[in-house]
């Protein structure tokens, strides 16, 4: 799945999602844009993880003075798959 980022230096956020034990989870998260370590690092840290708890966990993270950052539009991302 693809999600076009609104007001971030990522332009593009590409992700799958899976379901085990009636749980959906994400995998193979990868940002086009953005600071390299930072969202290779987000990119691995929330690979298996259930969507809801990415959600929890990322929802409203601020960059800066900006309103969103990347983890924050990952977590858009994935509300919209809810």
């Amino acid at each position: 799945m693809d999600y076009i980022c609104q007001g971030t230096c990522s332009a593009k956020i590409s992700y799958n999602i899976y379901e085990e034990g009636g749980v959906k989870r994400v995998s193979n998260v990868n940002f086009y844009g953005g600071c390299s370590g930072n969202t290779q690092g987000i990119a691995k840290l929330v690979e298996g993880m259930p969507i809801d708890e990415v959600i929890n966990r990322c929802k409203g993270i601020r960059c800066g003075f900006k309103p969103t950052s990347c983890p924050d539009q990952l977590a858009k991302a994935l509300e919209q798959v809810k």
